[in-house]
């Protein structure tokens, strides 16, 4: 699977480390920048590249993912999900409960947010979560798979059609 990832300043280092790990899992991993380390950078079009591809493969039917680091990682959510067809989730660590969902189900935040919300990005906040978290974040992620259950797959035309 194609995975694109991005990231600003703050991400970089992370992102670097990442990058090499997605490669040993077999995925084909393309590095939409930054491709140096600038401390006076600025995120959005740094994460909108990655973001944009995600969103072509998504319209051309292509299944592809998206890495994206930030400092917090909130900024780089925001602008990842204003792109259509991209579902940005955003992860710092293991929650300190799982989730229950109405099968009876115990789900992590990473296996919830694919399995109900089909969740084609990940951002992290490379300040709150170590290289070590990260990528068995990735490897979790990149793993689980969208259950396909139609009340899911309702809900996220629903969010489709929301703009």
């Amino acid at each position: 699977m194609k995975v694109y990832l991005a990231a600003d300043h703050a991400g970089f280092e992370l992102k670097q480390q990442l990058l090499s790990f997605i490669q040993l899992l077999g995925h084909d991993a393309e590095d939409c920048g930054a491709l140096a380390l600038d401390e006076a950078d600025d995120y959005p079009a740094i994460i909108a590249s990655a973001a944009r591809k995600l969103s072509a493969d998504v319209a051309s039917g292509i299944e592809s993912r998206a890495v994206l680091i930030g400092a917090s990682g909130q900024g780089e959510a925001m602008v990842a999900n204003r792109f259509s067809g991209v579902r940005c989730a955003l992860y710092y660590g293991p929650a300190s409960v799982e989730q229950t969902d109405t099968d009876g189900k115990k789900l992590t935040m990473l296996i919830s947010v694919r399995e109900h919300n089909d969740a084609n990005a990940l951002a992290l906040g490379a300040r709150f979560i170590s290289p070590e978290d990260a990528k068995a974040a990735v490897q979790t992620w990149l793993a689980a798979l969208f259950s396909g259950d139609e009340r899911h797959a309702r809900r996220i035309r629903e969010i489709d059609e929301v703009a």
